[in-house]
């Protein structure tokens, strides 16, 4: 199917953002961002150091109020974070059930939830390895249990912020190579924001944050 014809999973109408610090003038992160997202599309937002692209990943997911605008975005959102974000005293299968942990799903839907986590850490590479705890691990196997945490509640739009700056360039491309392959295995969106030309050659379009609009 084109990808014109997909539905649109997230979106952003005049989006701003203002910080205000005390003793400060008003600092105009975002300046009216508009994107749109359909399913099964990657984007990558590239952009200087402190342009906002992470206050826009982080809006996007709603980890983050705008000042005004508007975001449309489906229920499921994944996340895949530069510092991973694991939880240091739960087992690998443990981190990855996280966003499943959260709903209070009935015992069916828990067990479907089981599968498709032990699913994704096959496909990671990790299966071995699930009862782990990430002091255990290295810092590629970490970012690969991030992966397979952001994947397994079946997100309409997996958020990655730079998942492939805490890595070395080999280990760097095995995660790109893994996330290009486990988000086309789906109907996900995946939006990346990244500094790394590697890292934006595996999405669809690229996307540059200047002077608090993308263009």
């Amino acid at each position: 199917m084109n990808s014109d014809f997909k539905p649109v999973v997230l979106g952003t109408i005049d989006l701003k953002k203002r910080f205000k610090l005390p003793g400060q003038r008003p600092i105009e992160v975002l300046k009216g961002v508009n994107l749109s997202v359909r399913a099964g599309e990657k984007v990558a937002i590239v952009g200087r150091s402190g342009a906002g692209k992470s206050t826009l990943l982080h809006i996007l997911g709603g980890l983050l109020k705008p000042t005004s605008g508007t975001v449309t975005r489906p229920d499921n959102v994944g996340f895949v974070f530069q510092s991973y974000h694991l939880m240091p005293e739960l087992t690998v299968l443990e981190n990855v059930l996280l966003p499943t942990m959260a709903r209070r799903f009935a015992g069916k839907l828990r067990e479907r939830f089981r599968e498709r986590a032990l699913e994704l850490l096959e496909q990671v590479r990790l299966s071995g390895r699930r009862d782990h705890l990430p002091g255990e691990l290295s810092g590629g196997e970490r970012q690969r249990v991030a992966l397979a945490r952001a994947l397994v509640a079946d997100p309409g739009v997996v958020l990655a912020d730079e998942p492939t700056g805490n890595l070395d360039a080999l280990t760097g491309a095995d995660i790109l190579r893994i996330l290009s392959e486990l988000s086309r295995g789906g109907e996900a969106a995946l939006v990346m924001v990244t500094h790394s030309p590697e890292a934006a050659a595996v999405c669809d379009r690229e996307l540059t944050l200047e002077n608090g609009t993308l263009h």
